[in-house]
């Protein structure tokens, strides 16, 4: 692979995508488009991305974009966002929505479904609190291979090992054979849909509380102000949004402000606290 043909593919996966690559990420770019290679049969990356240039495989497109954009996850991954949801958040809107007795969720970005399910499960659990109550989980991602991953349920070994504490696996997983899948009444809690960050998602409508956690640390400076911006707009006027712990929202929106006590948690700022008086209500004071 040359560095033209490097050039075009970090140019390519930011106009789709959104990713910021760089040139020292060569060596992910080979690790993860190596079985893409293999998939299509092409010898090298340079074959592979002249395929790309010539613009005529949608698939190929497809594949690229969901092999380098595919993240890590793993349930209750970093604890303290469901922490977070659980002792705090869910109170908050147990009392705040106690009217409409409606709650939205949104994980942003959310793999092959940890994320989501977790919150499931914590949902499951506070049963009791929620009785009478319409909760939505809804779960979007870019790739929509992670997303038949996570709507089939299915996890190994390793994947449950990961952050799921032992009685949430037994009490709301079933083994299939070297696998788990999660419960039905629980996957039946999250609705699965494709999305693109980088593009519109306001058909989508406002959420109680966003989760995109370890997506913007992907995108260069503009398109983490585009899309801070965009999610401000999915929320109302009390709304909450949870970021990845390298993540940040300060310098970047003025539309979005961080809890003073909770770490990794940001609320929507009214706009009537940082837009100027008018010359008339300023001469007024």
């Amino acid at each position: 692979m040359t560095e033209l043909d490097l050039d075009f593919l970090c140019a390519f996966l930011k106009t789709r995508s959104g990713l910021a690559l760089t040139p020292e990420k060569r060596y992910l770019v080979e690790s993860r488009l190596a079985p893409v290679c293999k998939t299509f049969h092409v010898e090298t990356l340079s074959e592979l991305i002249a395929g790309l240039k010539a613009g005529r495989d949608p698939d190929l497109e497809k594949s690229v974009v969901e092999a380098m954009t595919t993240n890590e996850t793993f349930f209750f991954r970093d604890k303290s966002p469901f922490d977070l949801f659980q002792n705090v958040l869910l109170p908050r809107y147990l009392t705040a929505r106690a009217t409409t007795r409606r709650l939205r969720i949104w994980c942003a970005a959310a793999s092959t479904g940890q994320e989501p399910y977790s919150l499931a499960m914590l949902l499951s659990e506070a049963a009791s609190r929620l009785a009478g109550w319409r909760v939505e989980i809804v779960a979007t991602d870019i790739s929509t291979e992670v997303l038949e991953k996570a709507k089939a349920g299915l996890y190994n070994q390793f994947e449950v090992q990961r952050g799921l504490p032992i009685q949430l696996l037994l009490k709301y997983f079933t083994r299939v054979g070297d696998q788990w899948q999660i419960a039905p009444q629980i996957r039946s809690m999250v609705d699965f849909k494709p999305l693109n960050l980088i593009k519109e998602f306001g058909q989508l409508g406002t959420f109680d509380i966003i989760y995109c956690r370890n997506v913007l640390i992907y995108f260069d400076r503009p398109t983490k102000t585009d899309v801070l911006k965009r999610l401000a707009n999915a929320l109302p006027a009390d709304g909450a949004l949870l970021l990845g712990a390298a993540e940040t929202v300060i310098g970047l929106t003025e539309d979005l402000s961080p809890d003073a006590v909770n770490r990794g948690l940001y609320e929507k700022v009214s706009r009537q606290a940082v837009e100027p008086a008018s010359p008339r209500l300023a001469a007024l004071r």
